[in-house]
């Protein structure tokens, strides 16, 4: 014989407590997904003998629609009640880029609660990176125009501060989006805080030119992401070509964390991460350079 189903203090089983629960006893607050999609590309060549510079890029949208009309913003939407977090991502994805094969990566979620003026919305921000000569770039739905911005990251102040039980670190970022059309600015303060094991972070937006919503922080936090994986993992090959040389992997590594490398130790590290060819360049102007692949068994040597 089987055993009577367990009864809670109201003497219901799960069968009857799900029967007759109420879905209005708790407000459901709004959930949606913003995208932060990275590429690395080419600015325009002054001496045809000389490497392109690179430069960072995030693909943002410009708002047609309230809160924020006509402010830029991350590409996202809202996440409806058949799909998961990661399902909506992605749609949300294809649907502003018109791409869905690339390395993607949720980050944080977001619940301040006064973040959206239309009510109670919490956001799961995602990481997307993409190589951007297979893209096409297209606005969505409540967008009037989507656009690559050059994203430039600078440390405006570090204070370090000893407290009763640890100790504060505070950080002023400067985070400036820009393209031939527009320049946006926005300063976050970053202060954590370490009482023994236990670390806080706070994140404020001091100053936020053009930037809606909280998306200043969610860039903040994503660069900061970026620049620590690049270290210790391969994520940055998924911003490069299937063909490349050596030096336009240290340039994309060099544009991403913001500081120049040193060549041979760069070489050193990302030697089992590249497989040699027998292909060249054939760029006019300077002598054809050995082009490599990425080797996706370099962590099992």
């Amino acid at each position: 014989m089987g055993k009577d189903p367990l009864r809670d203090k109201q003497g219901l089983t799960e069968e009857e407590f799900l029967q007759k629960y109420d879905i209005s006893i708790y407000e459901r607050p709004s959930v949606t997904v913003d995208m932060l999609i990275f590429t690395v590309v080419d600015e325009e060549k002054e001496n045809y003998r000389k490497l392109p510079e690179k430069s960072l890029k995030l693909l943002l949208v410009k708002r047609g629609v309230h809160p924020y009309i006509g402010q830029w913003a991350l590409p996202g939407g809202f996440v409806t009640n058949d799909e998961s977090l990661d399902e909506a991502a992605l749609r949300e994805l294809k649907t502003e880029t018109n791409i869905d094969d690339v390395y993607m990566e949720q980050l944080y979620t977001w619940g301040d609660v006064k973040r959206d003026p239309r009510t109670r919305v919490i956001s799961c921000s995602y990481m997307a990176l993409i190589d951007s000569r297979a893209l096409e770039v297209k606005a969505g739905d409540d967008a009037v125009d989507a656009r690559w911005f050059d994203a430039r990251y600078s440390v405006l102040e570090e204070k370090k501060t000893i407290l009763e039980k640890g100790f504060s670190f505070e950080r002023v970022i400067k985070i400036t989006l820009s393209n031939d059309q527009a320049k946006l600015e926005a300063t976050i303060k970053i202060i954590e805080k370490y009482s023994g094991k236990a670390v806080t972070v706070e994140r404020d937006v001091m100053v936020s030119n053009g930037v809606s919503f909280d998306h200043a922080k969610m860039i903040q936090y994503a660069i900061e992401r970026l620049r620590n994986k690049i270290e210790y993992t391969d994520i940055a090959f998924n911003l490069m070509p299937e063909l490349f040389t050596l030096s336009e992997l240290q340039q994309v590594y060099e544009v991403t964390l913001g500081r120049e490398l040193l060549s041979s130790a760069f070489r050193r590290k990302i030697k089992d991460m590249v497989i040699e060819t027998n292909q060249f360049t054939k760029d006019a102007g300077h002598r054809p350079a050995k082009l490599f692949r990425f080797n996706p068994n370099w962590r099992y040597l």
